[in-house]
């Protein structure tokens, strides 16, 4: 099932830079006033008619069709978590550090994913039993602790939350700027250390990275050092987490 799922995302990658090379991205703001693209849309018809088209069927929640009442997800064992295009603000300033999220959610964990990042051809895929690649080269977190921490950190989202957080390391570190779920395979990867995010985020936009993390050997955690768990709750939003 795996390569069937590095080609929906391939597929919704070709639809997303269909958009990205023309000169009309029709953004529109969101309730939470986050940006909306064309792009986005047309991902997220491919990813869901790919999945539609598999044979195990699993119930699909994506950031473009979240209306799904609690009482109902509650009740779910394993479904898709889906971000189709996640960093849309990054998509918007044309940087390249966008990715397409299609991850595989059992009881509460994220057992299979995969991040494909279209401008870059970077596909991580992460799977509980056969580990993690990059582009179908294994990859796994950095086994030994540098003298200075390489802390990724986002291009769009910071916050004085995550500056305090850093000046209490008691070490010295260098900032890795990246956008959207790259920052967590970065980790995955071996190229950062850790991933400090202490400001807002939903559950659609860390659950298939967080596949590719556990798989390379890492993990995602509460500040409190509580495993990150999802659709354990009413709201899709994640607690504060630290990816290492």
């Amino acid at each position: 099932m795996l390569k069937e799922l590095e080609q929906i995302a391939r597929d919704a990658g070709a639809a997303i830079m269909e958009i990205y090379n023309s000169d009309d991205f029709d953004v529109q703001l969101k309730g939470d006033d986050s940006p909306l693209t064309k792009a986005d849309l047309a991902a997220h018809r491919v990813i869901v008619d790919g999945l539609s088209q598999l044979n195990e069927q699993y119930p699909i929640l994506s950031e473009e069709s979240a209306d799904i009442s609690w009482d109902k997800r509650q009740q779910w064992q394993r479904y898709w978590l889906v971000d189709p295009l996640d960093g849309t603000k990054e998509f918007i300033k044309r940087n390249g550090e966008f990715t397409v999220n299609i991850a595989l959610i059992e009881n509460g964990e994220p057992v299979m994913g995969v991040v494909y990042a279209p401008v870059l051809d970077a596909m991580y895929v992460g799977d509980r039993d056969n580990g993690a690649t990059l582009n179908d080269t294994p990859i796994q977190v950095e086994q030994n602790t540098p003298e200075t921490l390489r802390i990724v950190g986002s291009r769009s989202h910071a916050s004085q939350e995550t500056t305090d957080w850093l000046e209490q390391l008691g070490k010295p570190y260098e900032m890795v700027p990246m956008g959207s779920s790259l920052k967590i395979c970065l980790v995955a990867g071996g190229k950062a250390d850790i991933y400090p995010r202490l400001g807002p985020t939903s559950e659609w936009d860390t659950a298939a990275a967080h596949a590719v993390l556990n798989a390379a050997g890492g993990s995602i955690t509460t500040v409190d050092g509580e495993p990150l768990r999802y659709n354990q709750k009413d709201s899709f939003l994640n607690p504060y987490f630290i990816a290492r």
